[in-house]
């Protein structure tokens, strides 16, 4: 039996919106804002902020999504030359920054006018990706510093756009913003839309105890300090978070406790009101001191506190 199978076809005009998503990765030296600038743009404190050197260790995602984009910012330890095997480690998390990059921010401040390391600086005079430079800390200059540096970058890296910002006032961080939205591929998002780093909630524990003693502790102390969260139990109306800061000797120790524990009391004070604003939840929270010597050269101590970027 045949049948005849009849069809009224209506031309239908089918809008399709595209999509853009990728990587976009922020280096410089030490101190020059990074953390503040993606703090910026992702809206929230991802990355502690003191200001001291290699206040970052880690490589941090922030994402920013919106309707048809994904942005996947990148912040990155401060380049410098490695004196020891936790900062061979942070350098490699800057290394893995060049290969992924879509858009590469390249973040200086008014004075500068190199990385501290030239090899960095050969890959990024070289980049095949699109590379913004942008002149921070404009707040504290003039216009004709600002001037002689534009004139400066144009001509160490002739092919890198230049914005001039400030990222702590929030200042022509919008129009990067948007230039980068204009430079990202047509790509189908990497996260989902509802995530907003790719860390987990003992990562931001860690950080935030370790912001604060960065910034009551001198000298070597704070280089010598990693923290580790043993244990992250939320209830609906608590969370309870046991911490152990690590120093690699008894003199450490020491110093971290301070008279009759004075000292740790204080960070574990302020890290607690920040991870409650962090949060939005109350937060018990008890540290310990614990001596784990030579921690910051031991391959297997790094690899455990996550810096193994194999």
């Amino acid at each position: 039996m045949n049948f005849l199978f009849l069809y009224k076809f209506k031309s239908i005009t089918i809008e399709t919106k595209t999509h853009k998503a990728g990587f976009v990765n922020i280096i410089g030296n030490p101190n020059v804002g990074k953390s503040t600038l993606m703090n910026s743009f992702v809206g929230e404190k991802l990355s502690i902020i003191t200001n001291k050197a290699q206040t970052t260790r880690h490589r941090i995602l922030g994402i920013v999504n919106g309707e048809d984009f994904q942005m996947v910012f990148s912040d990155t330890p401060g380049i410098l030359k490695p004196a020891y095997e936790l900062q061979n480690s942070m350098m490699d998390f800057v290394k893995s920054a060049f290969q992924d990059a879509d858009v590469l921010l390249y973040l200086v401040e008014l004075g500068e006018k190199a990385l501290k390391d030239e090899a960095f600086f050969q890959k990024l005079q070289h980049a095949e990706m699109p590379v913004l430079l942008l002149l921070n800390k404009i707040d504290k200059g003039n216009e004709d510093l600002l001037l002689e540096q534009q004139k400066h970058w144009e001509e160490q890296l002739p092919d890198a756009e230049i914005f001039a910002i400030s990222a702590l006032e929030n200042f022509g961080v919008a129009e990067v913003f948007n230039r980068i939205l204009e430079l990202l591929p047509e790509s189908p998002p990497f996260y989902p839309k509802d995530q907003l780093t790719d860390k987990p909630e003992r990562f931001f524990v860690n950080e935030k105890i370790r912001e604060k003693i960065l910034m009551h502790y001198k000298k070597e102390i704070p280089y010598s300090v990693e923290v580790e969260t043993e244990s992250f139990e939320e209830s609906d109306s608590i969370i309870h978070i046991r911490s152990v800061i690590m120093v690699e000797r008894e003199s450490q120790k020491a110093i971290i406790l301070g008279h009759k524990g004075s000292a740790i009391k204080r960070v574990g004070t302020e890290a607690r009101k920040d991870l409650e604003k962090f949060f939005d939840k109350k937060i018990h929270l008890e540290t310990f001191v614990k001596v784990n010597k030579n921690w910051r050269s031991n391959p297997n101590q790094l690899k455990r506190f996550g810096y193994d970027n194999s």
